[in-house]
């Protein structure tokens, strides 16, 4: 895990711990998020997993605001318990007064969608295509079976293939 990520989580949580005046238990970090998500913050189990390229691409800003949200919420968790919401007024106070940062829920960061395979399903009905998932399309092998909302027929699978 790079240092000044670890040294910023820490940072957080000094300045919680002085805002506070109590102290804070400090949550297992990890770098193995990918996707669209820079944080994420897992309440129950006290950890912290950050997205590595997103890091990389973004360092500045992903110092300076993704790791407090992060923080944050852990930190409104152990104070608040977990009938909060995510991004509710306890972390919002948090975020404004303890880091006097905007409690901005998501991040501006670009985000390359990964392509995706589809597998074109149709009908009798229409000329529309419906493009399932992998996984939607590993189901239909299966037995399970998808069916038109216009005729009720069973939806079926053409061969076809296009990456999305």
């Amino acid at each position: 895990m790079p240092e000044r990520l670890h040294m910023k989580v820490e940072a957080c949580y000094q300045q919680a711990e002085a805002f506070f005046k109590r102290r804070f238990t400090r949550p297992e970090v990890s770098f193995k998020l990918r996707g669209q998500k820079a944080g994420v913050a897992h309440l129950t189990e006290n950890k912290l997993r950050f997205n590595p390229r997103l890091y990389q691409e973004n360092l500045d800003n992903f110092l300076r605001q993704t790791v407090p949200h992060e923080v944050a919420h852990l930190i409104a968790h152990q104070l608040f318990g977990g009938r909060i919401q995510p991004h509710g007024e306890e972390w919002q106070l948090i975020m404004r007064g303890v880091y006097e940062l905007p409690p901005d829920r998501c991040h501006t960061y670009a985000v390359e969608r990964r392509k995706a395979t589809r597998f074109v399903y149709r009908c009798a009905c229409v000329d529309n295509d419906f493009p399932f998932s992998a996984q939607r399309h590993a189901l239909v092998a299966r037995g399970r079976r998808y069916f038109c909302r216009r005729c009720k027929a069973t939806l079926t699978f053409t061969g076809e293939q296009r990456v999305e």
